[in-house]
């Protein structure tokens, strides 16, 4: 179960695939927004859910909880395997009350209620600490393994004794296809810099912004270049219209929303990719990027700090500092080729070793049938 169609395309869809190949029923439960019929022809059941990933209405979660509920009646699942909070929260709950024999819930990221605000007011506040409490439950019980994505997560919740340690798997995000991203040369003209990532604040896509504005002003020939959905179901989402008036001042391109089969070809036309995100799982689409050979700059935060090594495969910056993020990217810029490129070769190495989607099927498969006990 995730919380969107279009999530599971873009992260799960090699597992489910693994997952059919090693002689399961792949059945998906996510939110609907159009792509059902991909995953239908993936030869896998899809279910739609009614879910507002922002959403904090008491009868409109209840009432997912309770479609949720059916689709687990009619589906009769050995092993649930949920993404993200509400998944992980509701689908728990479900999957007790109905026996489920395996239950694998996958922290990706502490998400948009866990990152800290200026204005953190009472009820964020509130929500935060309601939030913690309904994860012990969620993530309680012998037939329960919780997959985290980072080192800093998963220390976080044993620490605060919401899953005990021996439940508690390190599985390095989705992984990467090594047979599609795999180094390409460097591209020839301007110089691009590429942020791979749905169009939200908690992105840090203010601070690129910010930052592209000064450095286009000494640097005019490089392009700044977002890729990525609106995402207007998320509270951190940017408006459209702040979108064009970026596009329109000439400081930065937009690329719009992009399939993923199309995510090599695309990342080939970069320099540098940069995620100045404010917290992660284990962003995808810098792995990949590190895969392809391209230096990535990221902030120094859990999740994006996994992926880039500070001066060896990329640049790490503070979260929310414009200025230094200006500072890192105009070092990459005034690098050597040669030097930009063994920094990208240092970056693929540490995909193929880290991140590789064989190791991360490998791993998931393995807790499926340590939960059944095959």
């Amino acid at each position: 179960m995730v919380n969107a169609d279009w999530f599971f395309l873009s992260h799960r869809l090699p597992l489910a695939r693994a997952a059919q190949a090693a002689g399961f029923e792949v059945g998906v439960c996510a939110g609907d927004t159009g792509s059902g019929p991909k995953i239908e022809a993936a030869g896998m059941r899809f279910f739609p859910l009614r879910i507002e990933r922002g959403g904090t209405r008491p009868r409109e979660e209840l009432r997912t909880v309770a479609d949720l509920g059916r689709v687990y009646l009619t589906f009769r699942p050995d092993i649930v395997h949920h993404v993200t909070i509400k998944p992980v929260l509701y689908g728990s709950m479900a999957a007790r009350a109905l026996g489920v024999r395996g239950i694998v819930n996958a922290v990706s990221g502490l998400g948009y209620v866990f990152i800290p605000r200026t204005e953190d007011r009472l009820p964020h506040r509130l929500l935060r600490r309601t939030l913690w409490a309904a994860y012990r439950v969620a993530l309680d019980g012998k037939k329960t393994r919780v997959i985290f994505q980072n080192d800093d997560d998963r220390a976080t919740f044993v620490g605060r004794k919401l899953v005990d340690r021996s439940r508690a798997a390190l599985v390095r995000g989705s992984g990467v296809d090594l047979t599609r991203y795999f180094p390409t040369p460097l591209p020839e003209g301007p110089f691009t810099f590429l942020v791979p990532a749905r169009l939200l604040w908690d992105k840090g896509v203010g601070e690129f912004v910010e930052a592209a504005t000064r450095l286009k002003v000494r640097h005019p020939t490089v392009r700044f270049v977002l890729l990525g959905r609106v995402d207007p179901g998320n509270p951190a989402a940017i408006d459209r219209s702040r979108i064009d008036e970026w596009v329109a001042s000439g400081a930065v391109e937009w690329w719009g929303e992009l399939e993923h089969d199309a995510m090599p070809a695309t990342l080939a036309r970069a320099h540098v990719v940069v995620l100045p995100s404010y917290r992660e799982g284990l962003p995808l689409a810098m792995v990949e990027a590190a895969a392809c050979g391209r230096p990535g700059i990221t902030t120094d935060v859990p999740g994006c700090r996994d992926v880039v090594v500070d001066g060896e495969t990329g640049f790490l910056v503070p979260e929310r500092d414009a200025g230094a993020l200006e500072a890192a990217m105009e070092r990459a810029l005034t690098m050597s080729r040669t030097a930009l490129v063994a920094m990208g070769e240092a970056g693929a190495r540490l995909a193929r070793e880290r991140f590789s989607l064989d190791a991360v099927i490998a791993q998931t498969l393995a807790l499926y049938r340590d939960l059944l006990g095959t």
